[in-house]
């Protein structure tokens, strides 16, 4: 495999995991790290630690993680981008909309790999859950439901709840049913005394009439991270902390207790708990990334994905600003790329 020379912006909580990946990462040599803070948490083991960007792409990258704060996306994917370096960027692609249409049309017209750190989308309960929703496993999808939620990461300061987390919950909503939403409406609450909001209740329906419902905060001692799929055929229940995905399928048999004899809906049936291989979802996303690159792949979340997310984010934070129904329009349908090692092992358990 031919060697890749990268380099990380962002040795933070979460730019350290993105180090040790990339070392460990066949193919691919970390080269040099770039945060004006230093090296807090020892990520660099030796490599430079730049203060600005420039010096990074001076030492001759071909691709770059970006794991700065929020507000910091934009400015660093655009530089690197006229640099001719391919990036993946964490989510959210950037803190507005107009700013995740620059990178985007900037590593387009660059003819270069522009990525998003959806990483939930790499995890194996929710990959064999959508390989399951797209093989038919549940027939016609109904509903969607999200529940995040856990104590505030210190690390985040420059956005809220919504464009944070709740943007894990978006992205992977539209990439399961392979529909994008086209309502939301949602309320947001400020309980922790910071600028931005730390809990939001929202609503949606998607283009493909499956209703959708996300409860995210930073506000519960216990953390949560959980994705229900309902479909005429039962409900797949994903664990994305555990990576555990567990089918409840609807009853085949005929209730004959008197007090729910007249029930007319479905009956709980069968409990399966499917045993999957669990890779680490950042190694899995780096693969990706890395495997788009050299041109052997393509299973990025791009960054006109990732935009598409944040305008739904954006919605949210309008709806709850408004007290309205943001409807946002017929969008194109989010292509279901066949040729997933997960969605072809399970299509074939099925035929």
């Amino acid at each position: 495999m031919a060697g890749l020379r990268a380099g990380l912006v962002g040795a933070g909580s979460m730019g350290r995991h993105h180090a040790r990946v990339l070392r460990e990462l066949p193919g691919v040599e970390l080269v040099a790290i770039v945060d004006p803070a230093g090296d807090t948490f020892g990520t660099a083991q030796g490599l430079p630690v730049h203060h600005d960007v420039s010096a990074l792409v001076a030492q001759g990258v071909d691709m770059a993680v970006v794991a700065a704060p929020t507000g910091l996306h934009e400015s660093i994917g655009l530089e690197l981008a006229a640099a001719g370096v391919h990036t993946m960027v964490e989510k959210p692609v950037a803190a507005t909309v107009p700013g995740a249409q620059r990178l985007h049309e900037a590593f387009t017209s660059a003819g270069l790999v522009g990525a998003v750190g959806h990483i939930e989308r790499f995890n194996p309960a929710l990959q064999a859950l959508r390989a399951r929703v797209l093989a038919g496993e549940l027939g016609d999808v109904y509903q969607v439901t999200t529940r995040r939620q856990g104590p505030f990461p210190q690390r985040i300061a420059d956005v809220g709840v919504v464009k944070d987390l709740a943007t894990h919950d978006i992205d992977l909503t539209a990439w399961l049913v392979g529909s994008p939403f086209v309502s939301v409406a949602a309320q947001v609450a400020r309980k922790s005394g910071r600028l931005h909001e730390d809990m939001v209740a929202a609503t949606g329906l998607l283009a493909d009439g499956t209703v959708v419902n996300h409860l995210v905060n930073w506000l519960s001692p216990m953390k949560e991270r959980l994705t229900v799929v309902t479909g005429e055929r039962g409900a797949l229940v994903a664990d994305t902390i555990a990576a555990d995905l567990t089918y409840y399928a609807n009853g085949t048999f005929t209730t004959e207790w008197e007090s729910v004899v007249s029930f007319r809906g479905v009956t709980e049936g069968d409990v399966t708990r499917f045993a999957l291989a669990k890779r680490e979802p950042l190694r899995v996303q780096h693969e990706a990334f890395r495997d788009a690159v050299l041109g052997t792949g393509d299973h990025i979340v791009a960054m006109a994905e990732g935009m598409d997310t944040l305008v739904v984010a954006e919605a949210f934070l309008e709806s709850a600003r408004t007290g309205k129904t943001i409807e946002l329009g017929r969008r194109p349908a989010i292509p279901q790329q066949r040729g997933e090692p997960a969605v072809d092992r399970v299509e074939a358990a099925l035929r």
